[in-house]
């Protein structure tokens, strides 16, 4: 079993996988290929997402039963923790601080202004 799932994809793209795979969902792919032919679709995925981003999942002969790459920019990232992939999601922006806090115990101990709403 093959899954492509493209975001942002150009139409173009999208045309292709459709020759090669059948589209369930709007941008997700399926279907059963060897791995020349994975590979081969793969390339053009590569060669072809510009400015989106896709990721490729395929049946595999190890622990999680799968394997997967991801090229184009997301928030979601492959990382290698001891042999087995995991994807490691990256915040859309920075977390705020933890709420400044009045160590005077006569005092409230959060100001109004302090909270990060």
């Amino acid at each position: 079993m093959l899954v492509i799932v493209v975001e942002n994809a150009p139409p173009r793209l999208r045309g292709r996988l459709a020759v090669w795979l059948l589209e369930v969902r709007a941008g997700v792919y399926v279907g059963t290929y060897s791995r020349k032919v994975r590979e081969m679709i793969w390339e053009q995925v590569i060669g072809g997402i510009e400015d989106g981003n896709a990721v490729i999942a395929w049946a595999a002969n190890n622990d999680a039963g799968f394997e997967f790459e991801t090229c184009g920019s997301n928030r979601r990232s492959p990382v290698d923790l001891d042999g087995f992939r995991l994807v490691s999601f990256l915040p859309s922006e920075a977390r705020p601080r933890d709420v400044p806090r009045d160590t005077d115990p006569g005092r409230d101990a959060v100001r109004p202004n302090d909270v990060p709403f």
